[in-house]
């Protein structure tokens, strides 16, 4: 048998010339580009490439640039978190704009993008976690940069204070839970009653969950789900979403932000006006649909039951709101058509990251006066929106929020207008 071997790493010295969709360095090379993480435009740079790969590992800056900044958290260059930290904060939300703008030219779409709205530093209230046994003990926190290896965290300036707080404690408490087994991941929400722990790939013993729920109280825990099996700790788990209490199912989506999602549903409402009758499409626990209802009537429309159960249960108790109706609808497979469309002043749609082309075709054939499109993908908003633009749509406002920081991901609200005389004949 003919025995497998890579080839050596080769050292190189290299120049960034700009940086790539991730975030990551690039500099050209006669063969193609190369990728060097942590590193920015116009840096001479010592770099090990593996010959089969595009991705290089940054061994030494040689020549820095003067928007290289000492990042503000001792883990970045390690830790696979973030992309961004050592950019100069101008810079680096201008890249974030432009990225923007690029994708939207990328479908031939020249609209004009607003500048970004940033988030402050301990403002993401989710985190996905991997617990770990390596040599040195359990660890909890991420994964190396492109790679499997686990380095445990007690440190993130991105994390909302009271999940960092708890890490050092919620990793003790959490390997009983795991047992033997060699890792699991770990979901942490902060909500209004206490954080919310979701633990997968396990089954607990019942002595360990247990001994976790006595030490809850300590740990700031209101409710911990293991292998699909929740117990709760405290009252009910619920979050504020413009002013409405809605409980919160294990698991279920929620904006990474409390400060990036005042701004989106500021500008959601903004987006529909005046609008009296309004459909919120993949509407979730409610984002929107609250903050829309208290001046027009609402339908959410949701695949999840669980979401949408606790939308519903929250409209119900929650005096002072528009009419608001649920639909349990899979938009994916089964958009709604024009003729349901026709019934609307306004649209809104924040579809996952896949996007939400089959809902655009259908949009697109409609005449709904106004749309307001939300995505945490500029690449699928640029194609929904190019469907859109096609059926006689015009963009009017593009404003990107940094949800996502220090990360290559932006999220995008986007304003349409339905202009009929534009629109083709078919």
């Amino acid at each position: 048998m003919r025995k497998s071997w890579s080839a050596p790493a080769m050292e190189l010295e290299v120049e960034i010339t700009r940086l790539g969709a991730q975030g990551d360095g690039v500099a050209e090379r006669p063969d193609g580009p190369i990728f060097v993480p942590f590193t920015l435009p116009g840096e001479r740079v010592r770099v090990a490439v593996d010959p089969e790969s595009d991705h290089a590992t940054l061994l030494d800056v040689l020549e820095q640039s003067a928007e290289r900044v000492a990042p503000v958290c001792p883990h970045f260059g390690v830790c696979g978190g973030c992309a961004l930290q050592h950019m100069e904060v101008r810079a680096y939300l201008r890249w974030k704009h432009d990225q923007v703008v690029a994708a939207l030219r990328s479908r031939g779409l020249d609209a004009e993008v607003d500048e970004i709205r940033p988030v402050p530093l301990g403002s993401r209230r989710r985190a996905s976690l991997t617990f770990g046994r390596g040599a040195k003990g359990p660890a909890l926190g991420y994964n190396l940069s492109r790679s499997h290896e686990l380095i445990g965290v007690e440190v993130c300036p991105v994390l909302f204070p009271r999940i960092v707080a708890a890490l050092p404690k919620l990793r003790k408490a959490l390997a009983p839970l795991v047992g033997e087994k060699r890792e699991a991941k770990v979901s942490v929400t902060e909500t209004d009653n206490g954080l919310d722990i979701v633990v997968e790939g396990v089954r607990s013993a019942p002595a360990a969950l247990a001994a976790f729920v006595r030490q809850a109280p300590a740990l700031g825990v209101a409710r911990l789900t293991v292998g699909g099996e929740s117990i709760t700790t405290r009252a009910a788990l619920e979050v504020d979403l413009s002013g409405v209490k809605v409980k919160l199912p294990p698991g279920t989506f929620l904006q990474a932000s409390r400060e990036a999602e005042t701004v989106m549903t500021g500008l959601v409402r903004e987006g529909v006006g005046a609008a009296k009758r309004v459909a919120d499409l993949f509407a979730g626990l409610g984002t929107f649909t609250f903050a829309l209802a208290r001046s027009a009537a609402v339908d959410a429309f949701e695949a999840d039951e669980a979401a949408l159960t606790a939308l519903a249960e929250a409209a119900r108790r929650t005096p002072k709101l528009k009419p608001v109706r649920i639909f349990a609808r899979d938009l994916f497979r089964s958009p709604l058509r024009p003729k349901a469309l026709a019934a609307y002043d306004a649209i809104v749609f924040d579809p996952p990251r896949a996007g939400a082309s089959a809902q655009a075709k259908e949009l697109a054939a409609s005449k709904v006066p106004k749309l307001v499109a939300v995505s945490c993908n500029p690449g699928t908003l640029a194609r929904d929106l190019r469907i859109l633009v096609d059926g006689g749509y015009r963009i009017t406002r593009v404003v990107p929020v940094d949800q996502f920081l220090f990360s290559p991901h932006i999220e995008v609200v986007a304003y349409l207008v339905c202009s009929p005389r534009n629109r083709r004949s078919t």
